[in-house]
């Protein structure tokens, strides 16, 4: 899996854990999904991410990473 979907799949996981939390437990649980919000149009706009550097440190090396 190349970092740039893991970072998808890792918003993705976030956004939908934060509304099945404020369902379930507390509304306090939005902040989660506007700081992931954020997060991605903060990486938008300055090209840096760092989900991607961590990411980039923890996945395994693979032959298809570019």
């Amino acid at each position: 899996m190349s970092v740039e979907s893991a970072v998808r799949m890792l918003a993705g996981t976030l956004v939908l854990a934060s509304l099945a939390l404020t369902l379930l437990v507390s509304h306090w649980w939005l902040v989660l999904g506007a700081f992931v919000g954020a997060n991605l149009i903060q990486s938008s706009l300055t090209g840096f991410c760092p989900a991607e550097k961590v990411l980039s440190r923890v996945l395994p090396s693979s032959p298809f990473r570019p």
